[in-house]
Formats: structure tokens, sequence, C-alpha cells
């Protein structure tokens, strides 16, 4: 689910900007805003929403697809340079998230304080991931299935971990967290971006429309399993 909402937030984001031609800049703050406001829905929430929270998690995807292209094209950082000043924000928020609750373990998250940072942290993660797929994809010559081919590798590693080794859960989900990201940016291009480029020519519209029809049916699935449960 986590990595068909980062891969739709790619396409819609490259929907919107690209596309439709809104503009880096002008897009951002639209997703922000959105972002923002599904956000302060979630926080005043007395109980777990699956649709509310999942559209959050899309927003900060969108959101965060937008501003890392912003940092790279407008500002002109670069994706090293944008990857490595977001990887700086996230650790610094996990920090600080870890110094003030004594814990970074999302099973559990009860308070106002701690639920703030679990967003900004994924806020955080979601651009970082975008702007390292768009490194791998475009600047290191893997290509947009080569970087999707590795950064699966690299989940298919953390499942491993996960299973079979004492590495600490928590460590291991913010490493998964991360890493969806990527792979949904780089799966997200191969899905859209035309033949001449190594992708698949389905476009953002086609993508968007698949991905979020899935997303919705997982979301419906999940709920029910959980309903049983």
């Amino acid at each position: 689910m986590k990595i068909c909402a980062t891969t739709l937030g790619e396409t819609a984001g490259d929907l919107i900007s690209m596309t439709l031609n809104v503009g880096y800049a002008i897009s951002s703050l639209l997703l922000i805003s959105v972002f923002l406001v599904s956000l302060v829905a979630q926080l005043k929430a007395q109980k777990f929403h699956p649709i509310l929270y999942w559209i959050v998690i899309l927003t900060t995807s969108t959101a965060g697809t937008t501003i890392s292209d912003y940092m790279d094209r407008t500002l002109g950082l670069g994706y090293m340079k944008g990857s490595i000043l977001l990887l700086t924000a996230l650790i610094i928020t996990l920090s600080f998230w870890k110094y003030t609750t004594g814990s970074l373990s999302v099973d559990n998250i009860k308070t106002f304080k701690g639920e703030i940072f679990y967003w900004v942290a994924i806020l955080f993660s979601n651009t970082l991931g975008t702007a390292l797929g768009d490194f791998l994809a475009d600047d290191s010559g893997l290509g947009f299935l080569g970087g999707a081919i590795l950064i699966g590798s690299l989940i298919g590693v953390v499942v491993l971990a996960h299973f079979y080794t004492k590495i600490s859960k928590i460590l291991l989900f913010w490493l998964a967290f991360v890493l969806t990201r990527p792979f949904g940016a780089t799966l997200g291009d191969v899905l859209t971006k035309s033949h001449a480029k190594g992708g698949l020519n389905f476009g953002t519209v086609g993508s968007s429309a698949v991905l979020a029809l899935i997303l919705v049916i997982f979301i419906f699935i999940s709920h029910q399993s959980n309903k049983k449960a």
C-alpha cells in the first residue's frame, strides 16, 4: 500500500506540475496546502480512519515530489545536494522525536507531539525519497528501471533482515519507509516516461488513475481484514 501510494504520489505530482503545466513552485504550494488540510483533519480525528490516513500519506508523496523538483530545478541544488539536505532534516527530526518522547516506535502513538513528529518525518522521508530516486534514475546512469531494481532489491534486504536478524525493528521500519519512496519515484517514472527515455509511456493520467484504483482496493481489503480481526 505504501509503495502504491508513493508511486501514485510521483505520477500525480508530475501530472499537476508537468502535464497540466502548473509549474513546480505553484504546484508545491498547492500540494503542501492540500497536505496541511488533510493533516489537520487527521490530527483532529478521534479514531483511526483508513481513508483519511492514506490521503495524508498520499499528499505527503505528491507534495514531496513537487518540493524535490522545485529544489532541484528551480533552486538549482541538484539531486545530490537536495538528498543530503533532506537526509539531514530527516535525521534531525527523528533525533528530536527520540529525545522528546523517548521512542521512535510508530505502533502506538498517543500524544499530539508524537503524531506531529511522525508526519513531519514522513514528509521529509517522502521528499528525500523523490530526490534520491531522481538521482539514481538521472545522475547515476542506472536509468528508471535500473534505479527501481536497485531500490527494490534493498527493500528485499530490509524484509529479510526483519524476519531473520535481531536488528531493531524500528530502525528497519524507517529504512523501509524511506526506501519505498525512491522505489515509488523510479517506478512511477518507468510507468509514465516515454519509450525513448526507458519508460512504458503509460502517461501520468492513466498511471495515476490505475494506481488510485489499486490503492482504494487495498485500503478496502485491509479495512475489512482489520474488522474481522
